[in-house]
Parts: C-alpha cells; sequence; structure tokens
C-alpha cells in the first residue's frame, strides 16, 4: 500500500492556492464518512509519481495528515488545462459499510504455462478494468486470471472469478466475456500458382491480339470511305 505525506492547508483565496502551487504542493481533500472534510497540501513531485504508476484512482492509500494515518481512495485529479499538471485531488475517506463504485484492474498470470500462447494463440483482452460495487474497505487489488493449461478457444467470463459476496459486478444480467484465447491472426499471403502466371500470360497475348484485331476494321473501314469517293470524283 502506498503512503502519502499531507499537511493541512488553510487556504482561502485563490492566490493563497496559486502561491500553494508555486511552492511545489497540490492542494486536495479529504471527504465521506461522519468527519468533517479536511483540506490538506501534498507533494506535487511524490503524487506524479504516484499517479505515474497503474491504478492510482483504484488503489488504497495511507495519508499522514500531520503524523495521524488515514486510509483514503482517490477519487478524482484536476488537471492544468495547458500545463497538464495535477492541480487538485479528492481523497475518499475508507470507512467500513460505504460502498463505491470502482474500476478494479484485471491481471493474467502464468502466460509461460499456457498451451495455447505457446502454440501462437493470442490473449485477446476484453476488458482490461471491470467496474465493481464493493464496501471501501474490501476493494480488491486487482481480479486475477491465471492462464496455466488454458488452449486456444478457451474464454474467461466475470463468474471465473471469484468475488467476496458484497462485491458485485456493477454489469448485471449477464455473464460478460473479460478475455478470450483466440487462434494466431497473423495469415500468410498465399503464393501466386505457376497455372495462375501462366494464364496472365496467356490473357495478355490475347489482349494484342484482340488489340491487333480492332485495328485492321479500322484500316479497312478508312480503304472503303476512300473508294467510296473515287466515283464521285470520276463523274465530274
Amino acid at each position: 500500500m502506498n503512503s502519502l505525506d499531507a499537511n493541512i492547508r488553510e487556504t482561502k483565496t485563490k492566490g493563497e492556492l496559486n502561491s500553494l502551487r508555486d511552492n511545489g504542493n497540490v492542494p486536495a481533500i479529504i471527504y465521506g464518512g461522519e468527519a468533517q472534510n479536511e483540506k490538506i497540501s501534498i507533494s506535487k513531485k511524490i503524487l506524479k509519481s504516484l499517479i505515474d504508476k497503474e491504478n492510482f484512482l483504484s488503489s488504497i492509500i495511507t495519508l499522514n495528515v500531520d503524523g495521524k494515518p488515514q486510509k483514503v481512495l482517490p477519487r478524482e485529479i484536476k488537471y492544468d488545462i495547458i500545463s497538464d499538471e495535477p492541480i487538485h485531488v479528492d481523497f475518499l475517506r475508507i470507512v467500513a459499510g460505504i460502498k463505491v463504485r470502482i474500476e478494479v484492474p484485471v491481471k493474467f498470470l502464468n502466460h509461460e504455462k499456457s498451451p495455447g500462447l505457446k502454440r501462437g494463440g493470442v490473449l485477446n483482452i476484453v476488458r482490461r478494468k471491470v467496474e465493481l460495487k464493493c464496501p471501501s474497505e474490501k476493494i480488491p487489488e486487482n481480479l486475477v486470471i491465471d492462464l496455466d493449461g488454458v488452449d486456444i478457444g478457451e474464454s474467461f467470463k466475470i463468474s471465473s472469478i471469484n468475488l467476496e459476496s458484497d462485491v458485485t459486478p456493477t454489469i448485471q444480467g449477464r455473464d460478460f466475456v473479460i478475455a478470450t484465447l483466440a487462434a494466431p491472426t497473423v495469415m500468410k499471403e498465399p503464393e501466386k500458382p505457376a497455372e495462375a502466371e501462366a494464364t496472365e500470360g496467356e490473357d495478355a497475348e490475347g489482349a494484342e491480339a484482340t488489340a491487333e484485331g480492332v485495328d485492321k476494321p479500322a484500316a479497312d473501314s478508312d480503304k472503303k470511305e476512300g473508294e467510296d469517293k473515287k466515283p464521285a470524283e470520276e463523274k465530274k
């Protein structure tokens, strides 16, 4: 579990918030439960290092607020539209019994033990994350799918993952697919048969012959026109 130091802040104006950010900090707020909301500030450098890690918004963090630890869940990060730097974070307190909606990443294990992958099969991941509804204190770190012994043609559905009774997917009424192990998708372009090449050669010769045949009637036509004109001249 990641931890992050935080300090109580007393900022009340936009200028005070800008000053706090200029000093390398990010304003944040902790909410949820019966306790009052807490305005805090955290180090932007450390925050960015945590954001760069995968699944920051679905990971429980220990916030040490003026030395007092409390577990929270990052819920929203606001960014500056120009610099793309984080400028505010919302944290939800982890309180027993409070249910939250959260996207949990899917993790695949034992790729090297899958006979299907060894034979060139492709792991087709339909959902890299699954949205769950669960108590905030029971948020799973990830949903694990074991590829040991899995062959081409097999699929993984949400029913194949063991979830606690009070942890449920938000999609209800169907056993949706998370991933499949499909056959290889790379297809080699077939070589052109020798017969096809010969046929193309014949077609080319035929085209030339046809072209010659087309020219001849035109020549005959020209000749006939000339012959038709001669009698008219002789009459004069």
